[in-house]
């Protein structure tokens, strides 16, 4: 059986149900969210919902999912509902800061595809760091690049871009440091 399920966060104000969020998750994943309020949208959404005394309704959508279904399924939920910061009704947060760089004028950028490779680069980010945390003395761009498969060979030589550009996201991240001229540990455990 495979661990993973898609689930929605509804507002019970709203006659059906609305959903405000959509997450991946295994275990008690769904419901951690009403107990443990944060203070992002979401969170705000959550304690608005309790200060009314009703509860969020929490559905699962889909279950029995691998980690790669769950997460195109999320994507392409998400991209069809749409977020608050372009538009949509759900409060997830996948774009990074709200921030976007400027974009060629006259590109065209089909729907979804911001918010599938948002996920995506939180799942590479993750793993770079998971590899950091298992290595305390810390890992090279080298060992990210060629250990996780992230190594180009464009135009002829080996290509390490993406491996650098999720090490300095995560150091912008606050979550890895570089500590000598080649390697990067991980500030979190």
């Amino acid at each position: 059986m495979n661990p993973y399920y898609i689930y929605a966060l509804k507002d019970p104000r709203t006659s059906p149900a609305q959903s405000f969020y959509i997450g991946k998750g295994t275990g008690n994943r769904a419901w951690e969210h009403t107990i443990r309020v944060d203070q992002t949208q979401k969170g705000q959404r959550i304690a608005d919902i309790q200060a009314t005394g009703q509860k969020v309704v929490t559905t699962i959508l889909a279950d029995d999912l691998t980690e790669t279904q769950a997460l195109k399924l999320e994507a392409e939920l998400i991209a069809a509902f749409g977020i608050i910061a372009n538009g949509g009704i759900l409060t997830n947060a996948v774009a990074p800061s709200g921030q976007m760089s400027k974009i060629r004028k006259g590109l065209i950028v089909p729907s979804g595809c911001v918010e599938k490779a948002q996920i995506a680069l939180e799942l590479l980010k993750a793993t770079v760091l998971e590899l950091a945390q298992a290595n305390p003395e810390g890992i090279t761009n080298s060992d990210a690049a060629k250990t996780l498969g992230l190594q180009s060979n464009y135009l002829g030589g080996s290509k390490d871009y993406l491996s650098w550009s999720l090490l300095g996201l995560l150091m912008q991240d606050g979550k890895m440091v570089r500590v000598e001229q080649r390697k990067h540990k991980a500030t979190i455990k």
